[in-house]
């Protein structure tokens, strides 16, 4: 699996932590260094204590010509093949509210095809098991706060395409019962990073070139039709488990977090504040908060775009990419849990499940 160099992935630990100071400016983003010292490996693993933490982080990654699930635990140890299937791609994993189960995408394709054909939406256990097909032509999934449902974002074309906002309408899947039914809001199309609020009021997602919106992070009520501009620039938001903060990528070198107010009539995001910045042409994507709100985890490589995409995109192959884990209060005190850059994206916390996950 293709590396992106000695001087980011040498070491054995392959753990990275950088402290900005306090005065950095939002528009800087110089090249950090990517081989921390002794004293800094020590220091993260002091202050973050990531071996201490009882939840796991699931995540998809590129593994022998095929895409995987994988699961470690907060520190990277640990490292299990959840899908274990050779001829099957699923990708975008997110785990349930109580720890259980895990929804995810299947890519599917015709035979010796290079691109898929379609994509499906699945449930399974967090062991691996009880695999179950929700619905077909479904770009991505999210969970409802009290885990008894879904929130699927249907392909806009019947052919397939890669980019990531190529969605229309948002439906409903009912774990219990299987019961599909749409969002009374029929305008709703050309979404993506689709969360759903703890309060199961509101939705949050990226919305780019619909609905009269240019490039933008929408809050959307779930059971009427209000659609609310958050007004914070940026993509691909995560609501944290309590519904209270908010995360967003601000751009493809800064993640930020903020307070998410529900007080007033509409959603607004008080007290922003960069949590990770990266030097150019290494991006920062898929930020997710951890089940008690202390830490986020994210993914992290070299851009090298390619004739399909960027490599952020769900599918698409991201060599250099791994996971990392930050302290959500701080800026710039993260840690990289993978080491081995095989596309390593879209990682999701894990609760610790109450019955053994079953």
């Amino acid at each position: 699996m293709a590396r992106r160099g000695t001087t980011m992935f040498a070491w054995a630990a392959a753990v990275v932590l950088v402290f900005a100071s306090a005065g950095l400016r939002a528009a800087q983003h110089e090249e950090k260094s990517l081989e921390p010292t002794a004293e800094e490996i020590a220091a993260a693993r002091a202050a973050l204590k990531l071996s201490e933490i009882p939840c796991r982080i699931v995540y998809e990654t590129f593994r022998d010509g095929n895409w995987e699930l994988f699961s470690v635990k907060a520190d990277g140890s640990d490292p299990v093949n959840l899908t274990k299937t050779p001829d099957v791609n699923e990708l975008y994993p997110h785990v349930s509210p109580d720890g259980t189960k895990v929804c995810f995408v299947v890519d599917e394709y015709e035979k010796d095809a290079k691109d898929p054909k379609s994509r499906s939406a699945w449930l399974m256990n967090i062991d691996g098991t009880g695999r179950k097909k929700v619905a077909d032509g479904i770009r991505e999934a999210c969970w409802k706060g009290d885990g008894t449902a879904l929130a699927l974002l249907p392909l806009e074309f019947e052919k397939f395409t890669y980019e990531d906002y190529s969605t229309k309408g948002v439906r409903f899947y009912d774990v219990a019962t299987g019961k599909l039914t749409d969002h009374p809001n029929r305008d709703l199309f050309h979404l993506y990073n689709l969360c759903w609020s703890s309060d199961g009021k509101w939705f949050v997602a990226t919305v780019h070139g619909g609905m009269g919106f240019k490039h933008s992070i929408l809050a959307f009520e779930v059971d009427g039709m209000k659609v609310h501009d958050l007004k914070i620039p940026g993509c691909r938001p995560d609501l944290s488990p309590d519904g209270r903060k908010i995360a967003w990528g601000a751009s493809d070198w800064d993640l930020f977090v903020g307070d998410f107010d529900v007080s007033g009539p509409v959603p607004v995001v008080k007290n922003r504040r960069a949590v990770v910045r990266s030097g150019e042409p290494v991006k920062v994507y898929h930020i997710d908060w951890s089940p008690d709100g202390k830490y986020v985890a994210f993914s992290r490589g070299p851009e090298r775009k390619n004739l399909r995409g960027a490599p952020e995109m769900i599918g698409l192959r991201a060599a250099g990419w791994n996971i990392c884990v930050a302290d959500a209060e701080k800026t710039n005190v993260w840690v990289q849990i993978t080491s081995d850059g095989n596309s390593n994206k879209e990682p999701d916390w894990a609760p610790v499940p109450k019955n053994g996950g079953k």
